[in-house]
């Protein structure tokens, strides 16, 4: 099984810090259209997004299954489904003693996608991470996948390392989806 891993924030969704609340999450722009070129090409869709607010004290961890529920209904009205949501909750400044920690999960590490390839059977090397910040593109890069960098704004450091440099690099999730498309199946 080959899959697309998605940053959420500023990636899938419209870049809210540390928003929760599910009727203020909106796709982005053309995610539906590219998600379903995405399928119908046979990638299976998941999530892996780093949580911070959770370590600092800002909403708790149950709250995370209602921002994948909404997620799933907003796929689902585009036809959609998603086959799995990973988050981390960690951070190493976290003021939440429980959260306050360094992990693999937190991109980017790869740990969210190596759970995820785990539990669902995926082939890392016929999948790609797309995210909007060189942390996404190290994790999927530390996973064994390739790559694809959002370029719209959300990277500010630009930190280049051998890790950190992208597949290919579009202005959008439509566009990430097309490039994908016209790659093929070469690893």
């Amino acid at each position: 099984m080959k899959a697309i891993f998605l940053d959420k924030d500023g990636t899938l969704v419209d870049d809210l810090p540390y928003n929760v609340e599910p009727g203020r999450i909106k796709l982005c722009s053309r995610a539906g259209a590219a998600l379903r070129l995405l399928s119908r090409l046979g990638y299976r869709l998941f999530v892996v997004t780093n949580q911070a607010g959770i370590a600092f004290g800002r909403f708790g961890e149950p709250a995370m299954e209602s921002v994948h529920e909404h997620l799933q209904d907003l796929l689902f009205r585009e036809q959609l489904t998603l086959d799995g949501f990973y988050y981390c909750p960690h951070h190493p400044d976290g003021s939440v003693a429980a959260y306050a920690r360094v992990c693999h999960c937190r991109k980017p590490m790869p740990g969210l996608l190596l759970e995820a390839a785990q539990e669902h059977g995926i082939d890392l090397r016929s999948s790609w991470m797309i995210g909007d910040i060189l942390h996404d593109v190290e994790a999927g890069n530390r996973a064994g996948c390739r790559t694809m960098l959002i370029d719209n704004g959300n990277e500010t450091e630009w930190r280049l390392g051998p890790r950190r440099i992208p597949t290919r690099m579009a202005p959008d999730l439509y566009a990430a989806a097309v490039l994908i498309a016209s790659h093929g199946g070469a690893p």
